[in-house]
C-alpha cells in the first residue's frame, strides 16, 4: 500500500472525524503522530485501539494549538519520535455560535488561533520535512467557508480563510509539497447543540442524497489527498452529499 510506513500528524486526532482520520490512516500502514487538547481519555483509548487493532506505532503529544508556540513543538515532537514526516493533516477546529452583535475580540481570537494561524505555523514547521519526503498537507475546512451560517460568523469566516489558506499555500510550497482541504457537510451533529439552521431532518432534505454523511466519508477522502492525488494541489474537496446544491 502507498501509505504503509508513512508518519503522518493530525492535530484534533482523539474524538470524531479526528480519531476516523486516524483509524482510516492506521488501517492503510500509516505511523501516527496524535495530538490533543484536552481529550486524553480518548486519545489513550484511541491509541491503545489502533495498535491492537493494527500494529500502529502511534503516539500523542498534548498541546493548545492558540498558544504561539505550540505549532513548532508537535513537529519537533513528530520528528523526534519518528525521524521524518510524510503527511500532516490540520483537523482540530472550534465550532461555536457568536451572534453578530455579541461577537467579542476573545470569539475572533480564538477561531482565528486555531483555524488560520495554527494550519500556518504547523504547514511552516513541518515544510522542511514535507520538503524531504515529497509529503502532503491536508486541511479539514467546512462547506460554511463558501455558504456563510447565520450566527456562527467568526467560525464561517476563518474558515473560508483556511480555504485561502490552502490555495496559497499551495503555490508557496509546490512542486515539492502539495497542500489540499476537505470541506464536510454534515456528517456529526454538534453535540448537546441543535442544528444550527433547522432541525435534523430539514438538513437531511437539503441534500441530494437525503442522509447524513460518516466521519468516514471525510477519513476516506483526507486518505486519498495525501497518498493517491499527486496531480491535486490547491483543491478543495467538498465532502457534503450535494448539501451545496441546495
Amino acid at each position: 500500500m502507498k501509505a504503509t510506513g508513512k508518519v503522518v500528524l493530525i492535530t484534533g486526532a482523539a474524538r470524531r472525524v479526528g480519531a476516523a482520520i486516524a483509524r482510516q490512516l492506521a488501517a492503510e500502514g500509516c505511523q501516527l503522530a496524535l495530538h490533543y487538547k484536552r481529550s486524553a481519555a480518548e486519545a489513550e483509548a484511541l491509541v491503545q485501539d489502533l495498535r491492537m487493532q493494527y500494529g500502529t506505532e502511534a503516539f500523542l503529544i498534548a498541546g493548545d494549538l492558540s498558544e504561539a508556540e505550540t505549532p513548532a513543538r508537535l513537529i519537533d515532537a513528530a520528528i523526534e519520535h519518528f525521524g521524518r514526516l510524510d503527511g500532516l493533516v490540520n483537523n482540530a477546529s472550534l465550532y461555536a455560535p457568536a451572534p453578530f452583535g455579541e461577537i467579542t475580540s476573545g470569539d475572533w481570537a480564538a477561531m482565528e488561533a486555531v483555524h488560520l494561524r495554527a494550519p500556518l505555523f504547523l504547514t511552516q514547521a513541518a515544510a522542511p520535512h514535507l520538503r524531504k519526503s515529497g509529503g502532503a498537507v491536508v486541511n479539514i475546512g467546512d462547506i460554511h467557508a463558501e455558504i456563510p451560517l447565520r450566527g456562527y460568523l467568526p467560525y464561517s469566516v476563518t474558515k473560508a480563510g483556511l480555504l485561502a489558506l490552502t490555495r496559497a499555500l499551495a503555490k508557496e510550497l509546490g512542486p515539492e509539497i502539495r497542500v489540499n482541504s476537505v470541506s464536510p457537510g454534515v456528517v456529526l451533529w454538534a453535540e448537546d447543540k441543535d442544528p444550527p439552521d433547522g432541525d435534523q431532518q430539514g438538513l437531511i432534505e437539503r441534500n441530494a442524497l437525503k442522509r447524513v454523511g460518516s466521519p468516514q466519508d471525510i477519513a476516506g477522502a483526507v486518505a486519498y489527498l495525501l497518498f493517491d492525488a499527486p496531480y491535486v494541489t490547491g483543491h478543495n474537496l467538498v465532502v457534503d452529499g450535494g448539501r451545496m446544491l441546495y
